[in-house]
C-alpha cells in the first residue's frame, strides 16, 4: 500500500522559541518584526509546487495580528490546528491555565476559519510525566488529534516508552489519537530524525531510514518544521554553545532539503494521512489509557 506521511508546520516566530526565552523577554515581543508570514508563505508556495498539504499548529497570538495568513493556509486547502497562545510550556500554565489557553487560541482560530480546530500541538512536546490532566483537557476542548508526546529521551521532553507510530490514548472512555513524530527506531533506540534540528542537522539518507519503517508498518511518519527555519536572514542573537547551534545549524538547507523529502514521497495533513490509512488499520490500533502512559 501507498502510504502517504503527514507534513506539520509550527506557525511561532524566531524569537518565540524555547531557546530565545532567556534572551527575549515576552513582554517586548511586539516590539519585534514578524517575519513567519513571509517564511510562512514561502512554504506554501513550496506545498502548492509539490502538490502538498500539511497540518498548520498555530499560536493565537500570531494568529491575532497576522489573521490574513491563517485564512490564506486555510484557503489553500491545509488543515488549521492549534498550537496554543504563546507558546508557554504546559508545566508552567498549570491545569486551569492550559483549559484557558486552549479556549482562547479555539476562539482566535475559529473566528477567522470558521472552524474550531481539531488537532493540537503543545509548545516542546510538553505534554509528560509532569502534565498527565492534559490528556483529559485536550478532550474536554473538542481535540480529536494531538501531537505533543515526543517518544525520546531529551533533557528538555520526552516520553521514551511511548509508541512512535500512532495510537490512541483513553481517557474516562474518550478517546484521542496521538500522531507522535518522526523516529528511526534502530538497536532497541527512538532516533528522532522527524524535524526541527534533527531535519537541518541530519543527513537525509537517516530521514528516508526513518519513512521507509513507517511505510513498510503500512503507517504514516510525521515531519514537523517551524517557519523560521525557512528564515537563514533572521535577526542572530548570542545563544551559545548548543543552543545556539540547535538553533542556527543549516538554516540556509532547510529548504531545499524539505524540497527533496516533498519531490520524492507524498505529504498530506495529519488528518488526511491517518484518514488514508483506513478503518482496518485503527481498529488495530492499541489503546493505551492516559494513566497508564503519563502516570
Amino acid at each position: 500500500m501507498s502510504v502517504v506521511h503527514a507534513m506539520s508546520v509550527d506557525v511561532e516566530d524566531w524569537f518565540q522559541v524555547l531557546n530565545m526565552a532567556h534572551q527575549i523577554d515576552r513582554s517586548d515581543w511586539d516590539g519585534i518584526e514578524l517575519r513567519c508570514g513571509e517564511s510562512t508563505k514561502r512554504l506554501l508556495d513550496l506545498f502548492a509546487r509539490r502538490d502538498a498539504k500539511a497540518t498548520f499548529f498555530c499560536l493565537g497570538w500570531i494568529a491575532e495580528r497576522l489573521p490574513d495568513l491563517i485564512r490564506e493556509i486555510h484557503e489553500a486547502g491545509h488543515e488549521v490546528a492549534s498550537h496554543g497562545y504563546d507558546h508557554q510550556l504546559l508545566p508552567d500554565l498549570g491545569q486551569q491555565g492550559f483549559r484557558e489557553d486552549l479556549e482562547r487560541t479555539a476562539e482566535i482560530l475559529s473566528g477567522i476559519t470558521g472552524e474550531r480546530p481539531k488537532a493540537f500541538r503543545a509548545c516542546t512536546w510538553s505534554i509528560g510525566k509532569k502534565t498527565p490532566w492534559a490528556i483529559d483537557e485536550l478532550l474536554r476542548a473538542g481535540i480529536t488529534l494531538d501531537s505533543s508526546i515526543q517518544p525520546v529521551r531529551h533533557p528538555d521532553y520526552g516520553v521514551p516508552s511511548a509508541s512512535t507510530v500512532p495510537y490512541v490514548i483513553e481517557d474516562e472512555g474518550r478517546e484521542l489519537l496521538e500522531f507522535p513524530p518522526l523516529t528511526w527506531d534502530v538497536l532497541g533506540k527512538h532516533v528522532p530524525v522527524g524535524g526541527g534540528g534533527y531535519l537541518r542537522l541530519l543527513p537525509l539518507w537517516m530521514i528516508r531510514k526513518g519513512l521507509a519503517q513507517k511505510q513498510k508498518l503500512g503507517v504514516p511518519g510525521c515531519i514537523y518544521l517551524h517557519p523560521w527555519e525557512v528564515d537563514p536572514g533572521q535577526p542572530r542573537q548570542s545563544l551559545g554553545g548548543l543552543r545556539g547551534f540547535r538553533h542556527y545549524v543549516n538554516l540556509s538547507r532547510t529548504h531545499g532539503k524539505l524540497d527533496r523529502l516533498l519531490r520524492d514521497y507524498r505529504f498530506s495533513s495529519m488528518s488526511d494521512a491517518i484518514a488514508g490509512c483506513g478503518v482496518s488499520w485503527r481498529t488495530k490500533l492499541r489503546a493505551l489509557r492516559a494513566s497508564e502512559l503519563l502516570g
